[in-house]
């Protein structure tokens, strides 16, 4: 598996917001999104064993498969079974435009699916195929950027029966005033959460 960043900190976004864990950063990407904060990942990764990334996680109970895509990776579902093995807690972040099919649904992976808005100028390349596969203990995140985002995912989740947790966040990950008063008013089922590490330490990488 191509690794192009480890490290451990707190898991700044979604259900696990606020968890201390180890994270795992794969290289490449399929999408390119305007407001994209991790355009490092595209490429210059390193090519590692699974017993070795499995190694990094000692002593974490949680660990986030990000990337990037980290389904680009022919052995992402390998290293998912490894991690469940030794009893880790997993969060997989996928970006909403891979097939989940093959992906297990085990009580202890959540997967984090993006539905890219219009902001991100890929909002077309979105599979809504997956959110059939997307159970109660899983998240399907909206990156919003302006009010053309919010109504088109206010629109998006009140057109089709949703299982997961649905989450609104802020592009920069900190303003949140404009989508928490658009969710009281509008009485949504959704959670407005931040990017909790770039609150705490103001930067994007490696936290």
């Amino acid at each position: 598996m191509k690794i192009c960043e480890r490290f451990s900190s707190i898991q700044g976004e979604g259900l696990m917001m606020g968890a201390p864990t180890y994270f795992i950063r794969t290289e490449g990407c399929n999408l390119s999104c305007e407001w994209c904060d991790t355009k490092y990942a595209l490429d210059g990764g390193v090519e590692t064993p699974l017993p070795e990334i499995l190694e990094m996680t000692a002593g974490f109970r949680n660990v986030c498969l990000t990337g990037g895509e980290p389904l680009l990776q022919a052995d992402s579902c390998e290293l998912l079974q490894m991690l469940r093995d030794a009893g880790k807690r997993v969060v997989l972040e996928t970006n909403g435009s891979v097939d989940l099919t093959d992906i297990p649904n085990w009580n202890d992976l959540i997967i984090s699916m993006d539905i890219k808005c219009p902001s991100s100028g890929m909002s077309d390349r979105m599979m809504p195929s997956n959110i059939p596969l997307l159970t109660g203990k899983d998240q399907l995140k909206f990156v919003i950027g302006g009010d053309a985002d919010l109504d088109y995912a206010i629109r998006f989740i009140t057109e089709r029966p949703i299982s997961a947790n649905i989450i609104f966040s802020p592009v920069g990950g900190t303003d949140l005033r404009t989508l928490a008063e658009a969710a009281i008013a509008g009485r949504l089922d959704v959670r407005v959460l931040p990017q909790l590490h770039k609150i705490i330490w103001n930067r994007d990488r490696g936290v």
